[in-house]
Order: structure tokens, then sequence, then C-alpha cells
């Protein structure tokens, strides 16, 4: 998939996921990674990012494979921001497809 499209609708990959139920990094890298090839990597960034604008709130959890993991949890201004970008998003990709399918019945 082309780096771009990944770039723009991870966040609201995010967003969705962990509204679905709270999540460590690595967790959601993989429920990630089943639909989309994404690296790890680009993940921690993205959740430190709306860690810190509120989005989410962290806590640490005992893990019987290991350290502590920590967890991020959607707060309700994440609920919201989430909301108003799956809307964006419905917007945007229909309008993508309308153009697509226009010029798929001109060819």
């Amino acid at each position: 998939m082309n780096v771009q499209f990944k770039k723009g609708v991870l966040e609201l990959c995010v967003l969705v996921l962990i509204s679905e139920k709270d999540q460590y990094g690595y967790e959601l890298a993989q429920n990630i990674s089943k639909r989309i090839d994404v690296a790890e990597g680009t993940l921690y960034p993205l959740l430190r990012r709306l860690t810190k604008e509120n989005y989410f709130t962290t806590y640490l959890s005992e893990s019987t494979e290991g350290p502590s993991r920590k967890y991020y949890s959607l707060t309700e201004a994440g609920r919201e921001y989430m909301e108003s970008l799956i809307e964006e998003w419905k917007q945007f990709s229909s309008g993508v497809n309308e153009l697509i399918e226009e010029a798929e019945k001109n060819e």
C-alpha cells in the first residue's frame, strides 16, 4: 500500500482499535498489521502524540509474560475526535470512490 495512504489513515485506525478495547503498543501493532502492513516503530510516536493531546490515557498492568505493559485507553475527547475523523473519512473515501468509478466508466 502507498506509504502516504497509510500515514493518512493510521491515526484513525489506532483510535478505532483502541475504542474497541484498551491495548498496549505491541498488541495494537499486531492488530493493525492484520489488515495494514505497518512498522511497529511508526506507532509509538503516534501513541505519544495522541496521549499528549489528551485523546488517550495510559496505565500499567502486570503481564505474565514479562514486564508490566502500558495500556492505552480512549478518553471522551478521543472518542469525539475519532467520530469526527470517521465522518471526514467517509466523505473523503466516498468522493474518491466516485471519481474512480466515473473514470472507469469513461475508459
